[in-house]
């Protein structure tokens, strides 16, 4: 067994207070402006990059790093306000899939500004002079390892989703 060093030992106990507090923090500026949970941001997200807006529930749930059951709870409750549709997969007569509707794609398209800016406050005014690709990069290898896919990050969003819309290049 190999010893951490003094600076791994860093890394991981400021990660964990670190990340916990800023998904809080983003979780609470959410709801506070536009009555939504991260979770539910991030499944609006996703299913506005995806074809015909439309995702099965177990891929949305891999997209959201979610459990299918958890998955189904954030979808009930995005469904009970109407912002997604569940409906028969057409492939699969025991799956379900998530559809992005009308008011969804509009209260994620309210939602996007405020993130950014939560973002921003809470987490790249902090990393000033840090060099942003060498902590995606390592991010992108972790989360690749972790899930066997060596694509298991996805991409950059389309420029004409609502995510997308904000990316400066």
């Amino acid at each position: 067994m190999t010893a951490l060093s003094v600076g791994e030992i860093k890394v991981i106990r400021a990660l964990h207070p670190g990340f916990v507090t800023m998904m809080k923090q983003l979780d609470a500026d959410l709801q506070r402006e536009h009555r939504m949970s991260h979770a539910e941001f991030v499944a609006l997200m996703f299913l506005s990059e995806a074809s015909d807006r439309t995702l099965g529930l177990s891929e949305l749930a891999r997209q959201c790093q979610q459990s299918l059951s958890a998955i189904s709870r954030t979808v009930g409750r995005m469904e009970a306000e109407g912002l997604v549709r569940r409906e028969q997969s057409s492939r699969d007569a025991r799956a379900c899939n998530a559809v992005l509707t009308e008011a969804g794609l509009s209260r994620l398209e309210q939602a996007v500004p405020t993130h950014v800016v939560s973002l921003r406050r809470h987490l790249f005014d902090h990393l000033d002079g840090v060099d942003l690709k060498a902590i995606g990069d390592a991010f992108e290898r972790i989360a690749a390892a972790a899930s066997g896919d060596p694509h298991g990050v996805p991409g950059q969003p389309s420029p004409d989703t609502p995510v997308g819309r904000y990316i400066s290049t």
